[in-house]
Parts: structure tokens; sequence; C-alpha cells
């Protein structure tokens, strides 16, 4: 796609706001982010508009604008050199750490002559004991991937699924476990659900669907799928599939899957089956009056739909469930008692905590109090913020019950020899009456402050306001809306919930009365 496509297009000139080249900064730290971003927003923005208007000519010249601009460039660089993954190189063995280099790997990022280089195979344990293999690309093809990215966002975000919401701006698991109560939560809603999951999904995807259906520079594209990957010293090639570890990776697998929810409502269309569908990347549950809806009419149509892009759906994952028996997803299990549906963190997902804190413990004999409540903190506040939306109340009880009986084992372990008393004053003063096992510390300044362990149960549960399944973050009439959701207060509605006990805070409440399980019956906002 060249200059002579651009040029047929009406209003295709590049205006100085449009294209940052213009005015070249003289160094990294002298870009203005802000304007950057919205000179490539503006025009993913068009992008969006053409293919809502059905008019791919233009958003496929829009596209060669951004892929060519230097601002998209640039922000593609930064995203990066800004990722966790910043400091693993790929096959060369290369890293950007100067802003010399950063600008240069802009410069540098073209289409001509341009040649993916082979992925580094690397293996990451699963939570079955398998592993999952990951592909590292070098780091100027996870800027080719993410400036490419930049341009085919908008066109899969305008193409999805409304009820998809995994790999998509604005949209995440909380989204996805919402709208799961929304529509089993009432007493007339279906009772059985179909549990989805798509074999190797990233690994298998038929890479001649992709090039034929996929909207992107089709060079390009075959450059990422045909790199092969580097393992114990040999090339191998890659005839399937997308590499799981590639920034465009998500977007491709999205494009792919789109579709699903039309088949599933095609497969069962009459009100009386109650039929929905609900995905979060190739994970999904169809909802259905009875289980020869779901087994009958739903898995045939969606194996039909995946057989076409190579895929094929997990027998040993893809099972009928009754409501009433309950069923995991994202983590949390969904069962309903009664007439009361409550989503609730997943025993597998409370196990994997436990043995986190467990080796934790383990490893900090020898860390200093400030250390170990650092290295415990980011842990225990990220899952209690990851489960908060649900019934999760009494886990959390029961989480700090079990983190001070490590607590406590760990401060009988440093002084074997010292009385309770002395070990009580010495760890859990510092905060005062509250009685936390915490640290007094002094900021560089000579400020004094106090470091306390973070209590789960002292997380408020909030109800999670599930975005629109029309709103498009690339569309102007939603802007102000996204804007608002970026506000955590603006996306969640207060729960009146029972204090903790204040058992929790002392060791001499740790009886079994309190950490007794949920009862059946335990409304939503009691739990």
């Amino acid at each position: 796609m060249g200059r002579t496509l651009v040029q047929q297009e009406k209003q295709m000139t590049v205006e100085s706001s449009t294209d940052a080249s213009c005015h070249p900064p003289l160094g990294w730290k002298s870009i203005d982010w802000t304007a950057t971003r919205g000179q490539v927003r503006r025009l993913q923005m068009r992008i969006a508009k053409a293919v809502q208007l059905g008019k791919h000519r233009r958003a496929q010249a829009l596209q060669w604008l951004l892929t060519h601009s230097r601002a998209a460039k640039l922000l593609a660089v930064r995203q990066v050199t800004t990722n966790p993954g910043a400091k693993t190189p790929g096959v060369d063995n290369v890293l950007w750490r100067t802003d010399r280099q950063k600008l240069q790997a802009a410069e540098n990022l073209k289409r001509h002559g341009y040649r993916a280089q082979p992925l580094r195979r690397i293996y990451i344990p699963k939570k079955n004991g398998k592993l999952r293999p990951l592909s590292i690309p070098s780091l100027h093809d996870r800027a080719m991937q993410a400036l490419y990215a930049l341009a085919l966002a908008p066109v899969a975000e305008t193409r999805a699924d409304p009820h998809s919401y995994g790999f998509r701006q604005g949209r995440g698991c909380a989204d996805a476990l919402q709208h799961v109560f929304i529509v089993l939560s009432r007493r007339t809603s279906a009772t059985e659900v179909l549990e989805g999951d798509i074999h190797a999904c990233f690994d298998e995807i038929s890479q001649p669907w992709l090039l034929t259906h996929v909207p992107m520079d089709k060079r390009v594209l075959r450059q990422w799928l045909t790199a092969g990957y580097w393992e114990k010293d040999q090339l191998f090639p890659t005839r399937a599939g997308t590499p799981q570890g590639g920034i465009a990776s998500p977007i491709l697998a999205n494009l792919a899957l789109d579709g699903m929810q039309e088949v599933v409502r095609q497969a069962a269309p009459q009100q009386a089956d109650k039929v929905h569908f609900i995905r979060y990347a190739d994970d999904f549950i169809v909802t259905g009056a009875n289980r020869q809806i779901l087994e009958q009419q739903v898995k045939p149509a969606l194996t039909a739909f995946l057989a076409q892009r190579g895929l094929v759906l997990s027998e040993q994952k893809t099972v009928t469930t009754s409501i009433q028996q309950g069923f995991n997803f994202l983590g949390h299990t969904v069962r309903k008692f009664g007439d009361t549906l409550l989503i609730r963190p997943a025993k597998s997902s409370i196990q994997a905590l436990r043995d986190k804190i467990r080796l934790c413990f383990q490893s900090a004999l020898g860390l200093s109090q400030e250390a170990l409540i650092r290295q415990l903190n980011p842990v225990l506040r990220g899952w209690a913020n990851y489960y908060r939306n649900g019934a999760a109340k009494r886990t959390f009880v029961k989480l700090d019950h079990y983190v001070l009986r490590k607590v406590l084992g760990w401060t009988r372990r440093r002084h074997p020899h010292k009385p309770a008393s002395w070990r009580e004053h010495k760890y859990f003063s510092a905060a005062g009456p509250k009685w936390e096992f915490s640290v007094r510390i002094r900021k560089a300044g000579g400020e004094s402050r106090v470091l306390s362990l973070y209590r789960m149960s002292s997380t408020r549960i909030e109800r999670h306001i599930k975005v629109k399944k029309a709103a498009n973050p690339y569309d102007p009439l939603y802007t102000d809306y996204f804007a608002k959701r970026r506000c955590f207060a603006w996306r969640v509605r207060s729960v009146r919930a029972k204090p903790a006990s204040p058992q929790a805070r002392r060791p001499e409440s740790l009886d079994r009365t309190a950490a007794a399980r949920p009862h059946p019956g335990a409304s939503v906002s009691e739990a």
C-alpha cells in the first residue's frame, strides 16, 4: 500500500498537526508526549470513523499515514522501552538504554526493507504444571508491532463483539464478571452454562486466515507470522499461530475470534433459549435454558466457526455445568445458592495466594521488618483489589488470619528466646493501639512515618459498573465517557458490608469460628 493510494483519497494531505516530523525533537526528554499522543489519537479516531461508515479504502489510507508518522513511531518506541520487558532482549541481544538509541530506533521503524528476526523461545510454568511457550521478539520487532498495532486497534475495536472483554481498551475482567452477574442473577435466568476453552489458541490460529482477513499491511504481517524461533541453538519454522509475547498478538487473536457472539445468536435465536455469550480472550461462557440447546445447537456452531480459523475447543475444559453446581471463570467461582448468585474467589486462586505468601515468609528470615512488609503489601493489595468486586469479604478475613499466623511464626523464628510480650512490643506497637504489624521508618528528608502490613479485610467491597457494550474508545461520542471511567470511584457502587471482626487484630483470635466458610445462603451484601 503506497503513496498513490493516499493521493487518491480525499482529505488525505498530512497536516502539520498530524506528523511530529515537522518539528523533530532535540532530545528524547524534550518530547511533548501529550501532544504526540493527541496526534496519534486523532488519526485513530479518523480510522474508526472510516470503518464505521464502511469506507475501507479511506481506513487503509489513514492506517498508512499513521504507520509512517513520526509521532506514532516515537510513541511505539516509548511503549516498548517503558514496558517491564524492556530489559529482556531478543535473539540479537540488543537493548535501548540511552536517549540517542531510542531516537535512532524511532527513525529505523520503516516498512521498506523490513525483515523480522527469529523469536527467542522460553517456557513459563502454567497452573496445571505444564509449560507455556513464550516467544520473545527483538526490540525492533516489538516496536514495529507496537507501531502497526496503533493503526490496527481502532479497526479491531470497531469490529469487536459487544460482549468481548479481553485485551480491549477500557474493558477488563471486572466488566466480564459483572456481565455474568447480570445475566445469571435473576430468578428466571438460564440454569445451564457452557464453559468454553480454545485449545492452544495463540499457537494454532491459521496463518492463511490471518493473512486474508486481518486489515493491515500483508507484507509486514507475513514477516511476523513466519519469522521462526530459536530454541537450543536451532532455528525452527512457525507454520501456524501468532507468537505469545508479541505486542500485536492479542489484537490478532481478537480479530480471529470476533464473530463468535453472532454465531451463538444465530444458533439459538429464540429469547426463551436464554442464550448469552461472554468472552475474555480465549475463555468464554455461553448460558442456556437447558443442556440440549448448548450441546446440540451452540457447541456445533462454535466448532464450525473455529475450524475455519484452524482452532478447536479443548475437550478437557469445555463442559456444560449447572449454575447450582457452579463454575470457575477468570479466577472466580460463580454459583447460585437458591435464588442468590455469588461470585467468590476460586479455591485454586486462594491456594495460589497462600503458596505465594508462604514462599515469601520462607525466604524472609534474614529480611528486616520493613523489607518483609514492602514485599508482602503489593501482593496482598493487588489480590484484594482484583477480587473486591465480588463476595470476598469473608475470604479476606480468613486470609488475614493466615498472614497473621505466618507473621507470628516469623517473629518466633527471629527471636526464639524472647517472650511474646517483647515480640508484641517490638513488631506490633509502631501503629499505636491498632495492634498492626508495623514499623516506623524515616524518609530521606528526616520525616518519619509508620509502614504497616496491609490488611485485606480493610478492602471495601465495591460493585463494578459494567462498561456500555456499544462504547468505543476511538469514537468521539464516548471520549468523555471513558475519561470518567478512568476514575475508580466512577466505576463502582459501594456495598454496605459488615465490618471485619476486631478479633482479626490479635493472635488470640485465631479460632476456627472466625475462619469458618460462609454459609450457602449468605447474601452478596453480607459476603
